[in-house]
């Protein structure tokens, strides 16, 4: 199972999400799954790599080419993906995952996932897009989809496949219900 992670090029102020985010990254390569990430080695995105890496497990990174020209890749993971563009990349990682986890992330990682979430609502892709809440992080998020559907804008059908799960336990239940 390839797992696409979207999470932040920054470490962010809590050093629970570095703690949560190798706990994450452990559990992937030792459980024989594969990572795919956009392939820095900045921040929790480097973390994450290296978690995984460091645990015997496969990480594939998609990166546009600009991350080469300024030096951001991460240069032991198992697979790189070189894209001419941010939209390729976000197709190309898309394309390979089985699965899409929202870790705490910053603008970037919210328009990755929001499109996986599109995706998902319009039965494009059949696949969990899991949203990480540690700490309660996307709680604004579930409150905004909870409104959409109270307000008629969208349905619990449609919403379908998109999870919010509080720690790595409840990712792994998600996981193992779903496939």
């Amino acid at each position: 199972m390839n797992i696409t992670v979207y999470l932040g090029a920054f470490q962010g102020n809590d050093p629970l999400l570095g703690d949560a985010v190798r706990e994450l990254g452990t559990w992937i390569g030792e459980s024989g799954k594969s990572l795919v990430y956009g392939g820095s080695k900045s921040g929790l995105m480097g973390e994450i790599a290296k978690s995984v890496l460091n645990a015997g497990g496969k990480v594939t990174g998609v990166e546009p080419e600009f991350f080469i020209e300024k030096n951001l890749q991460y240069e032991a993971l198992t697979n790189i993906i070189i894209t001419k563009d941010i939209p390729q990349r976000k197709k190309k990682m898309i394309e390979l995952g089985d699965a899409f986890i929202a870790f705490p992330g910053g603008t970037g990682t919210l328009e990755e996932i929001t499109e996986v979430m599109s995706m998902v609502s319009l039965k494009r892709i059949n696949a969990p897009c899991i949203l990480y809440n540690l700490n309660g992080y996307y709680n604004g998020l579930k409150t905004l989809l909870n409104h959409m559907i109270e307000m008629g804008l969208s349905t619990e059908n449609r919403q379908q496949g998109i999870y919010f799960a509080e720690n790595l336990s409840q990712i792994k239940e998600l996981l193992a219900q779903i496939g």
